[in-house]
């Protein structure tokens, strides 16, 4: 249907939609990492995978309070007090977070305490205190005291001659009260726990399976720091700090320079969350609160030990028994046997990670590249890049073999800047061309291109479009898609593309892709219109739509009328969704599903029925303002008809009632549902797709 036909949202005689038509975005992701901790609480779950999500629990809620809650923070102390979609201010939003955050450490603490750590002894794995330790084992651990940790510990006490000292954000510390023998004076003091430690340490006489938190082996050895001196008291504490980057593109002539200086900034910002020992004497923590200019409700009490994050170290122990069975990935025979490039040109190929290895085809598609005569230039964009690269090393190759290399490094990319801004250095220093995004933007869209002399004489383009960052750590446990195409649309798309992001360009229309920030808003936008339309006029209307995080106010406004208009809508989102879905005379035709599991769920995909000849796309773009109007993301319609009919039984799978997930209920709670009313399991998503190849995105594998 063309764009013209589209109807306005007055013909459709939509009624103003209501004002509490939006949830908080804040809440809406810690019921994101809620889920997460519901996987930690299910006992048929592996139990060192249980171990693991405990930790990602604790390390997605520091970065909530890093970015998030800072963010709330900043909005009150500039005066900024505009109220949220929700309607809410900024103080109540903070209240409404704090409360919800007690709740879920609490519920954190419980399922260590009272699950996890019972069942990881009872399987020999052993979380203990040093109370809890045997002779020989105290004796080792003074050894390890003497030889690794007290040459790295510095104690700092406070009085008139030395101030409080600074708490960086994210150190694990303790707060110690000493007494002077001789005048039986009491004193303040803090060790900070040194960073390069591990969290827990393995006395060797344990024989393995027994982990001693590092503080408690620095806290029974105070008496050594404090020499002379009566250790009346410890308690471990943990501060949280705004994260934030504040770096204004316009009035820097250096960005790499510029962003070097603010992450050295980064460790001083304001407190957002103080996290204390249960045990701590109201003292102590009265010292703190003053010195730290903590609010009550930013303290949280807990039992330790403390920064759960720490937990990965657990999980990664050489328990097979205790984890997920092994995942090894297809190889989709049509790129890793014969000419990778004849295929490509012969037809396009997509690929669906981890189900089907990243080794043997997006870095296989750029070793090649790399090292094929024939090939003549590359230009790649990186937004987050593992330390060990394998395709950072294929672009440094390539340039050293002569071959014109044009890299984009995002040295934005939030808490991976300083990993970043070295690869750049590196890559600049083998003699490929850098250029660091785009004033303003973030580049943020996933895109690589080989230009190759065929031997038919031609010039052509090689393109991969993905979904998901080149970075072969995460590619083995993030679900992508990634599109290999030589059409020349295409082809002339990326290049279009790239040159705007290196050059100077205004381009907004493209062939097959669609582009943030210039047009991928309003290209959606009269998608979803087009399909209200053809459900006024009593044609097939579907929308389909797969992301991260589902955030922004006018795409929502525009599903909404979708509904209304008798639109199908299906949402399957992984983390913060703010749509209210299933309520009556607004939303009672979406539905919206959330898959947590082994896999982190992270490809887009964009389904509209199009009278029946659906037009699927994939990409880099969540739906939120950051990614429609602040970064550059790049959509790429699936053209083969086959791929598309895979795409749409993968996202009808997902939202099926006979698939394991979590649904959103009218108001704003989600429900896990993993078994039908014969409480038989349903299928896990995941797990069908590691085992079924056929269920898969890519055929000919």
């Amino acid at each position: 249907m063309s764009t013209e036909s589209a109807p306005t949202e007055a013909e459709l005689g939509t009624a103003e939609l209501p004002s509490d038509r939006f949830m908080d975005r804040e809440e809406g992701w810690l019921r994101f990492n809620q889920r997460v901790l519901e996987l930690a609480e299910d006992e048929d779950i592996p139990l060192l995978e249980r171990t693991r999500f405990l930790a990602i629990f604790s390390s997605n809620l520091d970065e909530f309070f890093m970015v998030r809650v800072a963010g709330l923070k900043r909005r009150l102390a500039t005066g900024l007090f505009v109220a949220s979609s929700s309607g809410h201010h900024p103080r109540d939003l903070l209240e409404r977070v704090s409360k919800v955050t007690h709740e879920l450490v609490v519920r954190q603490i419980a399922c260590f305490e009272e699950s996890v750590a019972p069942a990881l002894a009872e399987e020999g794995i052993g979380i203990v205190r040093w109370n809890e330790l045997d002779t020989a084992e105290r004796e080792y651990l003074h050894g390890y005291f003497r030889r690794s940790v007290y040459p790295l510990v510095t104690p700092f006490t406070v009085d008139s001659a030395h101030p409080f000292p600074y708490i960086s954000g994210r150190s694990l510390n303790l707060a110690v009260t000493v007494r002077d023998p001789d005048d039986d004076r009491q004193m303040f003091a803090r060790v900070k726990v040194p960073a390069s430690l591990p969290r827990f340490i393995e006395p060797a006489t344990s024989g393995g399976g027994r982990y001693v938190p590092v503080e408690d082996i620095i806290a029974a050895h105070l008496p050594q720091l404090f020499e002379g001196m009566h250790v009346v008291e410890h308690h471990a504490f943990r501060v949280t700090r705004n994260a934030d980057l504040e770096v204004d593109e316009d009035e820097t002539d250096d960005l790499v320079q510029s962003l070097e200086n603010e992450l050295l900034r980064r460790r001083f910002g304001p407190l957002v969350r103080l996290e204390v020992e249960r045990t701590i004497s109201d003292e102590v923590l009265a010292i703190l609160t003053e010195e730290l200019g903590a609010e009550e409700e930013e303290i949280y009490r807990v039992p330790g030990p403390l920064n759960l994050a720490g937990l990965a170290q657990i999980a990664d122990a050489d328990r097979p028994d205790l984890r997920y069975p092994p995942m090894v990935p297809g190889e989709p025979r049509s790129l890793t046997s014969g000419d990778l490039f004849a295929t490509i040109r012969e037809r396009e190929v997509l690929v669906h990670h981890p189900y089907e290895s990243f080794a043997t085809t997006t870095e296989r598609f750029l070793s090649l590249a790399a090292t094929d005569p024939k090939v003549v230039a590359i230009k790649q964009t990186l937004y987050r890049t593992s330390g060990d690269s394998p395709i950072v090393e294929s672009l440094i190759e390539a340039a050293r073999a002569g071959k014109e290399v044009v890299v984009l490094v995002e040295v934005k990319a939030r808490f991976d800047e300083q990993n970043n801004i070295q690869w750049a250095r590196k890559l600049e220093r083998a003699g490929c061309h850098v250029v660091y995004g785009v004033v303003g933007l973030k580049t943020h869209c996933k895109l690589s291109m080989v230009i190759r002399q065929d031997d038919d004489g031609l010039l052509r383009r090689y393109c991969h479009v993905g979904t998901g960052n080149y970075n072969p750590s995460t590619a083995r446990v993030y679900e992508d898609l990634g599109l290999f195409s030589a059409a020349d649309e295409v082809g002339e798309d990326v290049s279009d593309l790239f040159n705007s992001l290196t050059g100077f360009s205004r381009k907004k229309h493209y062939r097959r892709l669609l582009v943030a920030p210039a047009a991928l808003r309003q290209g959606l936008l009269r998608q979803i219109d087009e399909e209200i339309a053809a459900a006024r006029e009593g044609g097939a209307a579907r929308v389909r739509i797969k992301v991260n995080s589902l955030v922004d106010e006018e795409i929502i406004d525009a599903l909404y009328r979708a509904s209304l208009a008798g639109v199908r809508v299906d949402l399957w989102v992984r983390g913060s969704c703010v749509l209210r879905a299933g309520v009556p005379g607004l939303s009672e035709n979406i539905h919206v599903r959330s898959i947590l599991g082994r896999f982190l769920e992270h490809s887009r995909v964009f389904v509209f029925e199009n009278g029946g000849r659906p037009k699927v796309w994939i990409g880099s773009a969540d739906l939120m303002p950051r990614n429609l109007d602040r970064r550059v993301e790049a959509l790429v319609r699936i053209a083969d008809p086959e791929q598309c009919r895979r795409l749409v039984g993968l996202m009808d799978l997902a939202m099926a009632d006979g698939t394991s997930s979590w649904r959103l209920e009218p108001d704003g709670s989600w429900t896990r549902v993993t078994h039908d009313e014969n409480g038989q399991l349903l299928i896990d998503l995941q797990e069908a797709l590691r085992g079924d190849r056929h269920l898969r995105v890519v055929d000919g594998g």
